[in-house]
């Protein structure tokens, strides 16, 4: 046996065993209410934040670099401590959603109050701590207002117990049937969000998110949070980070036939574009064999910033 055979050039896409396509790639997108041009962070080199305005400009240029789903941000220019513009109908996601809406795009709405809240926090604070259940009603509220802007999915990032279940339950309701969900399951309290922290200004005033995201030594409570969650409706599961957490996808992939989407998030991104741009490694080879790892573990689906460059390199 000569493996090298089959490492020619003329057969290796032939035996390729992990496949990318352009639907298998999630754009995250932040937009500013305070804005009036387009600003960037230097934690996240090349990502932009957009004014609301640009909205509309925004969706057709990804739409035709062959991309067809987007994952929402939305940063207020007031906050509060009960996060109010998460769920106001004239709220910054909710009129970006309606000003995306005619595009053709598959729009997938964060749906938490870190970037709404002035404490930073996923949830209501009581007495300094989050109250779930309280948070619970408030994430019902914002779904609803979502759906009525014309998301086609929301996407429950707080890991607040049974999200899920409370989010489905208020989409039925008020006749959003057809909304999906796609579930933060598998969140963990990870070193690897602060760039996106800086972009929406969203790191917690006091303490951390420890209490209620997922302790990254922990592997089987992954396969019970997701457990839950599918048992509670969710339509497509997530796991976050990716990179640190290819195990947890694979164990997911193994157990369950529901879709798998895997979020490449701020801090690994970051990382491939400072090393890149120090001249350690070279940026197109770490960015594609960054994501075909998340993609040969098992991921269905991907959210990264990189979205873009890599349905380029598609072509």
């Amino acid at each position: 046996m000569r493996m090298r055979r089959l490492r020619s050039e003329r057969i290796l896409n032939m035996v390729k065993e992990t496949r990318l396509h352009k639907d298998d790639l999630i754009l995250p997108l932040f937009f500013d209410e305070s804005l009036k041009d387009i600003a960037y962070t230097e934690s996240m080199p090349g990502v932009p934040t957009y004014p609301i305005s640009m909205c509309q400009t925004v969706a057709m240029s990804i739409k035709e670099k062959g991309l067809r789903s987007v994952l929402l941000f939305g940063i207020p220019s007031v906050k509060d401590p009960l996060g109010k513009q998460a769920y106001d109908a004239e709220g910054v996601t909710q009129n970006v959603i309606r000003g995306m809406k005619d595009s053709g795009l598959f729009i997938i709405a964060d749906l938490c109050l870190c970037e709404y809240t002035d404490h930073g926090h996923c949830g209501i604070l009581s007495k300094g701590k989050v109250d779930n259940d309280l948070t619970l009603q408030y994430y019902a509220k914002t779904a609803v207002s979502l759906a009525e802007a014309g998301a086609d999915m929301v996407a429950p990032s707080g890991m607040m117990d049974h999200q899920v279940r409370v989010i489905r339950s208020a989409l039925d309701d008020s006749g959003h049937k057809d909304v999906g969900i796609l579930a933060y399951s598998a969140k963990y309290a990870s070193a690897f969000y602060g760039p996106f922290r800086d972009i929406a200004h969203s790191a917690p005033k006091q303490g951390d998110r420890s209490s209620y995201q997922m302790q990254p030594a922990n592997r089987r409570e992954a396969i019970r949070e997701i457990k839950l969650d599918v048992q509670e409706g969710a339509d497509i599961v997530m796991i976050k980070p990716a990179m640190s957490y290819l195990d947890i996808i694979r164990d997911v992939r193994e157990r369950f036939d529901i879709p798998i989407v895997a979020y490449q998030v701020s801090g690994e991104y970051s990382m491939i574009k400072a090393a890149a741009e120090k001249g350690w490694i070279d940026e197109e080879r770490a960015m594609m064999e960054s994501i075909l790892s998340i993609k040969r573990a098992g991921a269905d689906i991907i959210i990264t910033y990189f979205a873009e460059e890599v349905a380029k390199r598609l072509e």
